[in-house]
């Protein structure tokens, strides 16, 4: 894994080998500010972060919305960085806005089925959420 020099011109989300905690600890320096102002502007506990950072604690299972508000934090700090070089430096694809239509149908699909279906539907959406991330 390495984190190598960071080209602008370099096509794709990140430079080659580069992972979350290397991009995030690249785009501190870049930007002059630690991982407290970090953990402060996303609401990110420092704790969380720093293990994510030095790698004690795995990122494969971080929220999205974290993700999310790790880039606009850095982007509001000056960080030449978008949500979807932060999704792919943590090796997932970004997910598709929110339409609030498609969340409130889904919810009351939910709703209405019994618990069996309720656990067979958040099952099925799992596997769907695997699929998309293999770029099936």
């Amino acid at each position: 894994m390495t984190t190598g020099q960071h080209d602008p011109t370099t096509e794709g989300p990140t430079p080659d080998g580069e992972d979350l905690p290397a991009l995030l600890l690249r785009l501190l320096a870049e930007t002059g500010r630690d991982q407290k102002e970090l953990a402060d502007a996303t609401g990110i506990t420092y704790s969380r972060l720093n293990n994510w950072l030095t790698r004690t604690r795995g990122t494969s299972r971080i929220d999205a919305e974290d993700l999310r508000a790790l880039a606009v934090a850095l982007q509001r700090w000056g960080a030449k960085v978008t949500p979807r070089q932060v999704f792919a430096a943590n090796g997932r694809p970004t997910p598709g806005p929110a339409v609030e239509e498609r969340e409130r149908k889904l919810i009351d699909i939910y709703r209405s089925l019994p618990v069996q279906g309720q656990r067979a539907l958040i099952q099925h959406a799992e596997l769907l959420r695997g699929t998309m991330a293999l770029g099936k």
